[in-house]
């Protein structure tokens, strides 16, 4: 299937391409929210440390993989290849793969990360909804806040239980609505026949709360492991994005950005880390 339209990476390829420095130091590696200690740090000081705080995020993923040498990675909604970067930094011997539908943003990914010591990396320009990968050919898949862009959350799990060996980890991070604005949302999408869409982050899907997140892993053979609310300590990163997009000229990207932000200070948008396995009785 053609890549969706997602606005804000055109804009952040392009601006790259120009030579955007304060982009590049931002968003050329990681391009995902990141994570501080101190959720009241000030604009300036969360722009400062925005990409150490994005490599935090990716290690709190991580942390909740238990990778061992040896084992087969598969991120997919890649990016630029940040999380396939930490991971070929961190650890050896791992077969790392990253996946996304956009070719532009596998091409940048190829050329900034290079395999190191024992560790092998193939690129792959494919669906997350239709993997091709084979059956029981995996240990982790990753999907670092990209689940909201998929056409199916039901496709992508099933595909993850199929490729995942028992024993293997789904860990994802998503915006969780609280169960209310999740009915309405569903709702609302219903009667429109279409996910939300704006100009900035194209088509959002956020209707899945935390019940039926549990409910449908289970049904697709996967059990949730972990559930973790860090909401409060992404919330720097809505200074650091608005402002990138205000020097952009982006006025709409900027409004766009304050609306998710309230949600999130509202309570009724939450950033969580989830974590499924795949029982071992599964594969036998």
């Amino acid at each position: 299937m053609p890549a969706p339209a997602l606005p804000y990476f055109d804009q952040v390829l392009r601006r790259l391409a120009a030579g955007d420095a304060q982009l590049e130091r931002c968003f050329g590696n990681h391009v995902h929210w990141g994570y501080w200690q101190d959720p009241h740090t000030c604009a300036r000081r969360a722009r400062q440390e925005f990409p150490q705080a994005a490599e935090a995020l990716t290690h709190l993923l991580l942390d909740q993989a238990h990778l061992q040498a040896g084992q087969s990675v598969l991120d997919v909604g890649c990016g630029f290849g940040g999380t396939i970067a930490s991971l070929n930094q961190n650890w050896d011997g791992l077969a790392l793969t990253g996946l996304n539908l956009d070719g532009r943003q596998i091409e940048r990914a190829r050329q900034l990360v290079q395999p190191r010591a024992a560790n092998t990396i193939d690129w792959i320009v494919a669906d997350a909804c239709a993997l091709p990968l084979a059956p029981a050919s995996v240990d982790l898949v990753l999907a670092v806040e990209c689940i909201f862009h998929f056409p199916s959350r039901q496709a992508f799990l099933q595909e993850v239980q199929r490729v995942l060996r028992p024993g293997g980890r789904l860990v994802l991070s998503d915006f969780v609505p609280c169960r209310p604005l999740a009915i309405l949302l569903r709702v609302l999408q219903s009667l429109r026949g279409a996910p939300f869409s704006n100009g900035t982050y194209g088509p959002i899907d956020c209707r899945w709360d935390q019940r039926r997140y549990t409910s449908q892993a289970r049904l697709h053979g996967l059990e949730l492991r972990k559930d973790a609310d860090i909401t409060s300590h992404t919330l720097p990163t809505y200074a650091v994005v608005r402002e990138l997009f205000d020097a952009m000229g982006a006025a709409s990207a900027v409004r766009d950005t304050a609306r998710i932000e309230q949600l999130s200070r509202w309570g009724w948008l939450r950033y969580r880390i989830l974590s499924f396995s795949k029982p071992i009785a599964a594969g036998r």
